[in-house]
């Protein structure tokens, strides 16, 4: 994913998740991505621009039916519209907020496979942070990726649901090639990952992982063990420090992090 905080179809914003133990997770979370000496993520959980990328809510009747995941929050050309097509297609809507006038302003909905993801209008300019602000020096969603048993459909899905289009990845799984796909936005930069549940990405659960860029990654790993998390997948690059983890925090929810 490149140039964060860009108003296009098909840019992934924010994520946001709703928690049991909210005091509880929002200590481990501030703990785990305030790593580093100059930390991207605030203590908020604001990234230190102070924008909210990222949302931390207390589970509450009205969430009720909302799954234990982080759901990427995605800008569509229009809502109501996208949300139809996903109807269509075997998705499930969980919540629509509408206007007085009855005009769509956002969902959340799940798609085939129970990935949940929220729907949101492209944002407008004026509502996007200074210029100065980017993945290289504020916290961000660095990348978004879904692993599944049959990516082919849910490429095809999110295609349709989202407008994104398709760059196949060429992928090698024992000596087998496959393909995954990188999903792009209209304006063609990559937006997120449709992978198979084999290869390197074998035994990913299938919802979207939201990738957190942290100031120094192994220490961010040695405070998720240390705060009652867990390490699911882990790589390490050729120094021999992690390049990337896939943990599951206290209550059970699960996203990626990679170095900032």
């Amino acid at each position: 994913m490149s140039d964060a905080f860009v108003p296009r179809v098909g840019g992934i914003l924010s994520a946001d998740i709703a928690v049991p133990e909210h005091e509880r997770e929002l200590s481990f979370y501030s703990h785990v991505l305030s790593t580093g000496e100059n930390p991207l993520w605030r203590e908020d959980l604001m990234n230190n621009l102070g924008m909210p990328v990222i949302g931390l809510g207390a589970s509450s009747p009205e969430y009720a039916d909302l799954p234990l995941q982080w759901m990427p929050h995605i800008q569509v050309a229009d809502v109501a519209a996208s949300v139809e097509r996903a109807l269509d297609l075997k998705g499930t809507e969980l919540m629509h907020g509408k206007d007085d006038g009855g005009k769509s302003q956002w969902a959340v909905l799940l798609d085939p496979n129970g990935a949940a993801f929220g729907l949101i209008p492209v944002v407008a300019v004026e509502d996007m942070p200074p210029a100065e602000g980017s993945a290289a020096s504020a916290g961000c969603i660095a990348w978004i990726d879904l692993t599944v048993p049959d990516a082919s459909a849910s490429r095809d899905f999110y295609g349709q649901v989202l407008g994104w289009s398709v760059q196949e990845v060429e992928m090698d799984d024992a000596g087998v090639g496959y393909v995954d796909y990188n999903m792009l936005c209209a304006d063609g930069s990559p937006a997120a990952g449709v992978c198979h549940g084999r290869g390197v990405n074998l035994g990913l659960p299938p919802i979207w992982l939201i990738y957190l860029p942290v100031g120094d990654l192994d220490e961010s790993l040695r405070r998720v063990r240390e705060g009652g998390g867990k390490i699911i997948k882990a790589t390490r690059g050729s120094d021999g420090k992690h390049a990337s983890a896939v943990i599951q925090d206290p209550v059970g929810a699960r996203l990626a992090l990679v170095p900032g």
